[in-house]
């Protein structure tokens, strides 16, 4: 099994930046890739950005529309962690925002479905 630790979410003014923190422990070696989903209120989660862990081949970064531009996902293998940098947050960006993980090799899916292993969540608040 793997097990996720997310930090970083906190409360950020309209304009303002925060950086998420994905701590990933367990069965570190068998990660294929991980996604940052979010959750807003009365809403379905939703994918954000997702990043391979693969080595060696060059599988780019996959990015939801509205974050484009916004945000940059990365991770520090050694570190055990991944990385979503957030900029010009607006009110939209609310949400609980959950770290994800997978092991079956290949692209990286943007579906919950496409996920075995998930973080209790970090809540992130943007004020106008």
């Amino acid at each position: 099994q793997v097990q996720l630790v997310e930090s970083g979410g906190g409360l950020v003014q309209a304009g303002g930046s925060l950086r998420l923190s994905c701590l990933h422990s367990g069965r570190t070696w068998s990660i294929a890739a991980t996604a940052w989903f979010r959750q807003a209120p009365g809403k379905e989660r939703e994918f954000v950005a997702g990043i391979s862990w693969a080595t060696g081949i060059s599988i780019p970064p996959k990015y939801e529309d509205s974050v484009k531009g916004r945000a940059a996902i990365s991770r520090d293998n050694r570190a055990n962690t991944v990385y979503l940098q957030m900029n010009k947050m607006t009110p939209e960006d609310t949400a609980v925002y959950y770290c994800a993980t997978n092991i079956d090799w290949g692209q990286v899916p943007n579906t919950t479905a496409g996920y075995k292993y998930w973080g209790q969540g970090t809540q992130v608040t943007v004020s106008s």
